[in-house]
């Protein structure tokens, strides 16, 4: 998905932010926003926002030495989903759509996002957002494929969501599953090492896109990810990040997600805040190669 003119002041605000995290020098603070400045300024060049995202957040990364400015938001996350977690498993088996609501808890998993909100109250807001249906959803077409599935691919995205894909993943439990996650940190989003903190592990095998942008852009993606992008029989797609990156990609896939921003609300054809499960058709005949880069 292209770069639109309201997603500069987003990006911008994100790198201020990670600078705040991990320096209270304002001159060094100073120095990252214009460096992060001239490469927004050349915004036509990237072809999507997690790839200039990437970018900026490297300056962050070269300028303070800390690799990852979100660690203790990511590990607070983490271990607030998981105290949330056996109110979760009962939230489900009150429901009788059990496929329906395990999609539902997953996608309530990307309220925990640092790239929108840093303050979340977890636990104050978790109940109302369990509550909100799909504004789209294409179970149904879900539900045939997993009729004949052997194979998944979940592409993760927040660290702290991965404790609420737990649920979700122990519904495909007679399938081979994959997760995977980002190949090193970029704000919040999951690692292999945090998706094993949150035992997803137990549930999936973990790998890394081997793409280092909050979104997985393929022919910045490892030969190992694409194998197995390439041969899974569902893919599902969760958050923004990986659907600015996929959705234009051409092969078929879901993509589960909570529309939190109005550029994405609009590409969707949903209100903002609506959760959305979307199969996306494609084509079903392109395959990825690792470019190498």
């Amino acid at each position: 998905m292209k770069i639109f003119l309201d997603c500069l002041p987003c990006i911008l605000r994100q790198v201020l932010e990670a600078s705040r995290l991990v320096t209270d020098k304002s001159d060094l603070q100073a120095i990252i926003m214009e460096e992060s400045i001239k490469i927004l300024s050349d915004y036509t060049r990237y072809r999507c926002s997690p790839e200039i995202v990437s970018r900026m957040h490297k300056v962050v990364k070269e300028l303070t030495g800390e690799n990852d400015p979100y660690h203790s938001i990511k590990e607070h996350d983490i271990c607030s989903a998981k105290e949330l977690y056996p109110s979760l498993l009962q939230f489900l088996h009150q429901k009788q759509n059990s496929l329906y609501w395990a999609l539902k808890i997953a996608a309530t998993g990307n309220i925990l996002d640092s790239a929108i909100n840093n303050n979340l109250d977890i636990k104050g807001c978790i109940e109302e957002e369990l509550s909100k249906e799909f504004k789209i959803c294409d179970i149904n077409i879900f539900k045939e494929k997993l009729a004949s599935a052997k194979k998944i691919l979940i592409i993760g995205d927040n660290a702290g969501e991965t404790v609420f894909d737990k649920i979700l993943l122990n519904t495909f439990s007679n399938l081979d599953i994959t997760y995977a996650v980002r190949n090193e940190p970029i704000i919040n989003d999951a690692t292999v090492q945090d998706a094993i903190s949150s035992g997803l592990d137990n549930y999936a095998q973990i790998i890394s896109t081997g793409c280092n942008a909050p979104g997985a852009i393929l022919d910045q993606c490892n030969a190992d990810f694409l194998d197995i992008f390439n041969q899974a029989d569902i893919v599902i797609s969760k958050g923004q990040g990986n659907f600015e990156a996929l959705s234009d990609c051409g092969r078929a896939l879901f993509f589960l997600l909570k529309a939190k921003c109005p550029v994405i609300a609009n590409k969707l054809n949903v209100n903002l805040n609506n959760y959305v499960f979307q199969y996306y058709q494609g084509d079903h005949e392109q395959t990825f190669k690792n470019s190498g880069r």
